[in-house]
């Protein structure tokens, strides 16, 4: 094959911050679409595109279709642990971000979960976990109003923050306060008095968590009575307090404190650590004028010089990397077949470089700053993990992947062209004298030594190779 041709700079950060991972096959349906800008239009038309990955992948693991009843009692049968349906998800999850096509529905699906987390790890809202994923994918591109009515009375927000028990006499008020302080309008912005009214509103959602794990919905666990939560008032007389809680919510999405905080959120993940302020006034008043629509408020991001101007300056989370190294080097995960198959061994991944999905401990979702993931820990794991899956040896099946003479450009091609090819082919960039100078080095041979598919960097040493690639900040940033 020919030398790797190079995106342009604005197509490869589109594809690095709008997916997971640039790569070669990315980069050509980009400019199959006319572009990275009608490329980026097309994703956001999630009904058009090929989402069947995602129903057939969610069938690998059958523990993903049990109802919160039958999961519970099969771990009272000893027949399998609630962590390990767990495990089961959020293996899910990375292995849809490796090979969905609709990529920037991944992505923000994973940017809902976080904000408005659930960990996929206790005991009490794992039976739900998994429909409240699904339901946030379903609404990732959609009004945050509605987004925000679904999270907040599902029954695994329910359980995780405790609204399931939460009466009319004793109003719990972990979720009235995360609501306020996490999810709409921050801290500094509302009073205790607040908090104790949101807890109060909340109340009347019920849930058996030991037995046959049902929930619903009882009046008489609704406080009754006048409730003021900054600007929202209600008479709130009625024993079914649902519809009080939808105009509660729909105030809350709505309100301009909520809007800067969804407006950083977004700028946040797609910008860089410190988003300007003036873009994120501009997104706020976008989400406003929009009615809390996501779509404008992205296309607005997604046109805005701040964006343009923020190539590379974000540093991938654990589970990006592992993410965009399945991709770049080419893997396809097939169907699990046992824990070292690509599909299982996945999540163990993301775990060693610092942390798999949904396990964040606290309910203000992991963090998405670069100075969270540069340890030396962090980088060591990563480099592993680029030589274990460089080498084809961790995991060891269940996949299909780039090999040996695929990764040359011609039967036979200078040492230091063939470094360009891969930094091209990994990275979408040109190699620099000093990456040349490295996996030289690394594989023992000289600038101009010509390699063949009998050498011996493409025989024993091209897993060095790639590694030394792969371990530069063009791969550990996006």
């Amino acid at each position: 094959m020919p030398i790797a041709a190079l995106p342009s700079r604005r197509e490869r950060h589109v594809a690095n911050r709008f997916s997971y991972g640039w790569t070669p096959q990315l980069s050509r349906q980009i400019k199959a679409r006319g572009g990275s800008a009608k490329w980026f239009a097309r994703q956001l038309q999630v009904g058009r595109l090929d989402d069947s990955f995602q129903a057939a992948s969610f069938r690998w693991w059958p523990t993903l279709r049990m109802t919160p009843e039958q999961m519970w009692r099969a771990q009272q049968r000893g027949d399998i642990g609630m962590w390990e349906v767990m495990e089961d998800y959020r293996r899910w999850c990375l292995v849809r971000r490796v090979q969905a096509v609709p990529q920037v529905l991944e992505v923000m699906t994973e940017l809902w979960e976080n904000h408005l987390h659930v960990p996929a790890i206790g005991e009490a809202e794992a039976p739900y976990r998994v429909s409240y994923g699904r339901g946030i994918r379903q609404r990732a591109l959609g009004r945050y109003a509605d987004l925000l009515n679904y999270a907040i009375t599902h029954p695994a927000m329910g359980a995780y923050l405790n609204n399931l028990n939460s009466t009319a006499s004793s109003p719990s008020e972990d979720l009235g306060r995360e609501l306020l302080e996490l999810h709409t309008v921050g801290r500094g912005v509302f009073t205790e008095t607040d908090v104790k009214n949101s807890a109060r509103i909340l109340t009347g959602y019920t849930g058996d968590l030991w037995d046959t794990w049902k929930v619903g919905y009882k009046p008489g666990n609704h406080y009754r009575g006048k409730v003021k939560v900054l600007g929202f008032t209600h008479k709130n007389t009625a024993g079914d307090g649902r519809p009080v809680v939808r105009a509660y919510l729909n105030y809350l999405a709505r309100h301009p404190a909520t809007a800067r905080r969804v407006a950083r959120l977004l700028a946040v993940r797609f910008v860089s650590d410190r988003p300007p302020a003036a873009l994120i006034t501009k997104l706020a008043k976008v989400y406003r004028k929009h009615d809390t629509a996501i779509k404008p408020v992205l296309k607005a991001l997604f046109e805005s010089k701040a964006f343009a101007a923020a190539v590379d300056s974000k540093v991938r989370t654990p589970e990006e990397d592992v993410v965009a190294t399945y991709r770049v080097l080419g893997y396809r995960i097939h169907a699990t077949t046992g824990s070292d198959s690509a599909a299982e061994a996945i999540v163990w991944q993301a775990g060693d470089l610092g942390l798999a999905p949904f396990t964040w401990p606290r309910p203000d979702g992991r963090p998405d700053r670069g100075d969270a993931w540069t340890s030396t820990s962090r980088m060591l794991a990563s480099f592993d993990l680029h030589y274990t899956m460089s080498g084809g040896w961790w995991p060891s099946k269940g996949f299909s992947r780039t090999t040996g003479t695929a990764w040359l450009p011609a039967s036979k091609v200078r040492f230091d062209v063939l470094v360009d090819h891969l930094s091209r082919t990994l990275t979408g960039r040109r190699a620099p004298s000093w990456l040349v100078t490295a996996c030289a080095q690394a594989v023992k041979c000289q600038p101009g030594e010509t390699i063949t598919a009998d050498h011996p960097v493409i025989r024993w040493y091209l897993p060095r190779l790639l590694t030394t690639v792969l371990d530069q900040p063009a791969h550990m940033t996006r």
